[in-house]
């Protein structure tokens, strides 16, 4: 009699833990399951992905208010995991994060790693130095210490041009650092993109300067990233481009450029 008590006492106990496990969704309003989805991003990038100290410790940006938009018409919640830019491949590659979106350029070389959706937005390289510093052109960065962040597309282009201007490149993890190694003396310009750049000029108090750089064969745009053979690519572009062309993605672009 004890041990079929403890027999039924043990299933209930099974039961309960079974239902307590989920898929890794949340249920809604009418208590159905969500999927959720990892998004991998690096939020030092504003105004595509950063925290706002003064408002909280989300991270907010156009890419997350892009990803929110695509995931709700397809049923999917966010979840936002933060990371240094350059381990952003390597997660999706090992399953850490279900997609990429972080400003990031579809290269040759990045798409023999993962798939990328359609472009969705363009923008350009600006050379960053302090105010007076006379860094204006490509050619004015010759004998100079020039930063970029590590893995990016502006960390290529900088490549690129030292092949034809002598200069000294370093690299760091985050845009932050660069603005920091700038401020400090240590770098004398930094390779940035312009929508980024203008809004670390906007905060230096005038201390800073930007200044456009040509157009590059490089400078292809930014696109969400997912694993090789994803079926996520497919179903955020069909909704990807019914948002562009509704206008949808053009009002996030003037909500978050347009300051």
């Amino acid at each position: 009699m004890k041990k079929s008590l403890l027999l039924f006492i043990a299933s209930i106990l099974l039961i309960g833990l079974l239902s307590a496990c989920g898929t890794g969704g949340q249920k809604n309003g009418s208590g159905e399951q969500k999927k959720v989805l990892k998004m991998g991003t690096s939020a030092d990038y504003a105004p595509f992905e950063y925290i706002d100290t003064a408002k909280g410790n989300d991270i907010i940006g156009f890419d997350v208010d892009l990803a929110k938009m695509i995931a709700k018409e397809l049923g999917y919640e966010i979840q936002i995991v933060d990371m240094d830019f350059t381990g952003l491949i390597p997660a999706l590659q090992s399953g850490k994060v279900d997609f990429v979106l972080a400003g990031m350029t579809p290269t040759e070389k990045r798409k023999k790693s993962v798939d990328f959706s359609d472009v969705y937005y363009v923008a350009r390289n600006m050379i960053v130095s302090k105010k007076g510093s006379g860094i204006k052109t490509v050619e004015d960065l010759k004998g100079k210490t020039v930063g970029v962040q590590t893995g990016s597309i502006q960390e290529g282009e900088a490549n690129k041009i030292a092949k034809t201007v002598d200069m000294k490149i370093e690299s760091r993890n985050r845009i932050p650092e660069l603005i920091q190694e700038i401020q400090a003396g240590r770098f004398d310009a930094a390779i940035i993109e312009d929508t980024v750049a203008k809004g670390y000029l906007k905060n230096s108090n005038g201390k800073l300067e930007g200044h456009t750089m040509p157009t590059s064969e490089q400078e292809a745009g930014s696109a969400i990233a997912f694993p090789k053979g994803s079926k996520l690519r497919d179903e955020f572009n069909k909704v990807l481009q019914e948002k562009m062309k509704n206008g949808e993605v053009d009002k996030l672009i003037k909500k978050w450029f347009d300051q």
